[in-house]
Formats: C-alpha cells, structure tokens, sequence
C-alpha cells in the first residue's frame, strides 16, 4: 500500500510502498476513504516516540478517518468487512495518511449516513474535542456565557454548535469575514480579533474555550468569573509551567459513545460539519507543512485517499 510517512528530521511526510498491515485478533483493518489532517500532530511526542519511550521509524499521521472495514480479527465482535465506519486512532499507533489502517473496535462507529467520507474524516477529533471540552472539562450549563477561540477553525466549529445546543451564550473570535458564517451557526457574537479586544465586548464569562494559545489565552484569564472555567487545547500550553495553564490543558480521547451520538446529530441535521478542502493523497505532505493556502478558512482540510 501506499503511506506518506514522517522523516527523521520531521520535515516532510515521504511517500512510501509498505505492507499492508495484518490485523491481530482485537483489531480492525480499514481501507481508508479520508483522513483528516491536523498540522500540529507532527510535532506530539507520540508521533516520534512509542509508548516505552523509543524513538518511532516511519510514522503514519491522521489520526482520523473514514473508509471500509476490509478485514476483522478473530476475537472482533460488532463490526463486518464491508460496512463503512469512521473514527479516531490512538495517537500512539499509525494514523490514516495511508490506503489502510489498523484501528480498534473501541475506536470506531458505523460512519453518519449522509456525509461523505471526506467529510466524516473532518469530524472525529474537532467533534469530540468540543465534547469534551465544553461537557466534560467545563460543564458548560444552560444559560452560562462561553467564549470561543477561533471559531471557525476544525474545532471551533463544533464547539459553537455544540454550546448552543445546550442553551449557551456563545462569543467567538475569528477573522470577520467568517461573523456570518459563525452567527449562522449559533454564535450571538462574533468577534474580529484583528480590530477588537475581546475583553472590551464580552465582559465576564462563565466559561471559556481556547484554540488558539499563547496571547489570547493569557488575556482570556480577566474575563472569567470568580467560578468560570478554563479549557484550552493550543499546542503551545502542553508542558506549560504556569498551574492553572497546565490545569486547563487536555488532549482529546477516542470515546465510542460519544462518537455514536455526533453520528447521529449529524444524521439528523443538528450538527454539521466543514471541510475546508480535500486534497489528493499526493499532496499530504503540503498540507501538514503550511504549504497548501487555505480555501475557505472554515473547518478542516482532509486528504482524500480514495474517490
């Protein structure tokens, strides 16, 4: 099969010709339809290193996807060779830029019916990052104030939906050619953050979520109330020294349930999912390196293994 892979110096994904990969007894091999890509994966630790700490030869990124089960191990029960399925690997394991992965059944659900596989691919890791965050880390409540960073990003996206599926005031900050696009989708205000300071609009918060880090994060602390919450999911506040940065940080986690459920609000229409663009296998590496321009700047790039 084909598989772009990382190279040593983690600067380029390389097209490679590997096997393709023997499933054990409690695995699932799926013949990938579309992966979606997250650029920042490139620099996790699990991306270079196993497990045990040993540093990892070749990785595969995306590490969510759509497709086919091709094959099932002997002791798989719930899933058939043939039926469509989209999910999310462990980050350890080698993702899904590739014509097939190995995955887990715990990691995977029948696919929504009325998406394509390109933009199921889009939905696993923004989708269950946004649950997560905002239902589990910050509890958010009917009626509460939330603040989202980077609206109409990957992520952003579902957290909006999701916030106001629960009955949420929603703030977003984004660039303002996108305040339409995000007020459709739930936000009662959008913010430009090229021309204005957050904190000048929203007053105080219950809570707020942050995709974005660094300065924006640092500013966002003020606007919380005495019981507000914090959750931030930027790269750059992993390894963060400051407590209630590092008390604020998470990394999503594959969860099957929860999957199921986003399958089917996405059946029924009640949330809906971006693809930015999808692109040709060929091309993987341009996009995890920043050199593909975005299209529309709204959701997810995905890379498009098969037609």
């Amino acid at each position: 099969m084909k598989a772009f892979c990382l190279n040593d110096a983690a600067s380029a994904l390389i097209e490679r010709e590997m096997p393709v990969p023997e499933p054990g007894a409690n695995d699932i091999l799926v013949r990938v339809h579309a992966a979606g890509v997250t650029p920042t994966e490139i620099e996790w630790y699990p991306t270079t290193h196993t497990n045990a700490g040993a540093a990892r030869r070749d990785p595969v990124p995306g590490h969510e996807f759509s497709g086919v089960v091709a094959a099932v191990g002997s002791e798989v029960k719930g899933f058939q060779v043939g039926e469509a399925v989209y999910g999310m690997n462990d980050w350890f394991a080698d993702g899904a830029t590739a014509e097939y992965c190995l995955t887990q059944p715990a990691c995977i659900v029948a696919k929504p019916s009325r998406l394509s596989h390109a933009e199921a691919a889009a939905v696993p890791i923004g989708a269950l990052t946004a649950w997560q965050g905002l239902y589990e880390r910050a509890k958010l409540k009917v009626g509460e104030r939330v603040l989202i960073h980077g609206g109409s990003g990957a992520v952003g996206v579902f957290a909006i939906q999701l916030a106001r599926r629960i009955g949420a005031q929603v703030f977003t900050t984004a660039s303002a050619r996108n305040a339409e696009f995000l007020k459709q989708l739930g936000a009662a205000h959008v913010i430009d953050y090229k021309s204005e300071r957050f904190e000048e609009v929203v007053g105080k918060v219950d809570v707020v979520f942050d995709g974005v880090g660094g300065e924006m994060l640092h500013r966002s602390w003020d606007v919380l109330t005495p019981a507000g919450r914090m959750v931030t999911i930027a790269s750059s506040s992993e390894g963060a020294q400051d407590e209630r940065t590092k008390a604020a940080f998470f990394i999503v986690e594959t969860k099957q349930v929860q999957l199921a459920e986003i399958a089917k609000l996405l059946d029924s229409g009640e949330l809906k999912v971006f693809v930015d663009s999808a692109i040709p296998l060929a091309q993987a590496s341009a996009a995890y390196f920043g050199k593909l321009p975005r299209q529309s700047g709204r959701g997810k790039v995905v890379v498009a293994v098969r037609d």
